[in-house]
């Protein structure tokens, strides 16, 4: 199995259609007060956004199944034509409720391609050619939120309904699919015994938890505090963006960091990044220390992200690949969901940051010492007779 078996043009495909995991909820973004109100529903707009990750959570089992039931190229075509009509649905959802099942259903959509396309990149490349792939994966992932962020906001002026026409790019993604993505090769008995032997999944899906629930807890609290310091809404957005940025081009690291220190320690300086950028942003009385924290929080993301999806693989036979991809799907966007709840936690914004620098901070030194615990164990038993 190797990077042969796929061409530049279906590598780039499924790079993009990585994307397509956070245009769920950011194509909206910029006009989420215009639509809400153009489909009543003010009171609670921000469930227009949060409900796709909650379905994630609630059918990721379904993906996973279907991903190991018909495999993972059909179950990535499915879900990319799924993803376009429940993404447009909300347009013709007769009222509320059926515009809430609509962008529930979607998150199930959604919990599909990511775990189908993390399949199939795992299909046609291993070790280091795998890992620069999932990397890349990582780094398209934050580039989407970019480019649909400002994409969503210039749709948003044309017309309150005008960002839904984004969840059609699905079906342009659809058909480079099926133009450029064969079906997988079988994997070779190697694989299947080296993964089988590998271990459970715990300490990844608690990372991945942990890390998304921090980094977004950032996400949804910076606006608050960058308009306390003064900030308008665009220069807001423009920093939301440049963190962004700042994972990509931190992503590069990631490979060789694993390769040095292991998976746990480079989770350890993870979490360790989290919380000096939730640090800097508690205690900063000017821009330049939020920069600072951005910076910090961008590596985070960076070192932790990609390198849960790559673990993931490494720890699964292919005939369970789907599963696990979906499991960590849904630990992924529980974290996302999770911190949803953020601004109903009593006290300041600083408070707020100081409280997820803690988390992030006990997630360090969990890791951490959980590697010198493997290391000091495994020296013991090497220099057992």
């Amino acid at each position: 199995m190797s990077s042969s078996s796929l061409s530049r043009a279906g590598a780039a495909i499924l790079l993009a259609v990585a994307s397509l995991t956070i245009m769920v909820g950011c194509a909206i973004v910029p006009g989420l007060p215009r639509i809400a109100r153009a489909l009543d529903m003010e009171a609670h707009a921000g469930w227009l956004v949060t409900l796709p990750s909650l379905g994630v959570v609630l059918f990721g089992p379904v993906a996973g199944w279907l991903i190991d039931r018909v495999g993972s190229r059909e179950a990535l075509a499915g879900g990319l034509v799924a993803y376009a009509a429940l993404g447009l649905g909300a347009l013709v959802a007769p009222g509320p409720v059926a515009i809430y099942a609509d962008r529930l259903l979607l998150g199930g959509a959604t919990a599909v391609i990511m775990a189908g396309g993390t399949h199939l990149l795992a299909d046609f490349y291993e070790g280091e050619a795998r890992l620069a792939m999932i990397v890349r994966q990582g780094m398209a992932i934050e580039l989407g939120g970019v480019v649909f962020l400002f994409v969503g906001g210039l749709l948003a002026e044309v017309g309150w309904a005008a960002p839904f026409a984004l969840y059609a790019v699905a079906l342009v993604f659809l058909g480079g699919v099926t133009l450029f993505v064969p079906r997988p090769p079988p994997a070779p008995e190697t694989d299947v015994a080296a993964a089988v032997a590998s271990g459970p999944l715990g300490d990844v899906l608690a990372a991945a938890l942990l890390a998304m629930g921090v980094f977004f807890t950032a996400v949804i609290v910076l606006p608050f505090r960058l308009m306390e310091l003064g900030l308008g809404e665009a220069q807001v957005g423009h920093f939301l963006s440049f963190v962004s940025l700042v994972a990509v081009a931190a992503a590069a690291l990631m490979p060789r960091v694993a390769r040095r220190v292991g998976g746990r320690f480079t989770l350890a300086v993870a979490f360790a990044a989290f919380a000096l950028g939730h640090l800097a942003f508690s205690v900063a009385t000017g821009v330049a220390t939020m920069v600072g924290g951005a910076v910090a929080l961008g590596v985070g993301f960076s070192l932790s992200v990609p390198l849960v999806n790559h673990l993931v693989v490494e720890r699964s036979a292919p005939s369970e690949r789907g599963r696990r991809l979906a499991q960590l799907s849904m630990a992924l966007f529980s974290g996302q969901f999770l911190a949803s709840f953020v601004e109903l936690v009593p006290g300041g914004y600083g408070l707020l940051f100081a409280s997820a620098a803690a988390t992030a901070v006990t997630a360090a030194l969990a890791f951490g010492g959980a590697e010198l615990a493997a290391r000091s164990a495994l020296a013991q038993k090497s220099q057992t007779p």
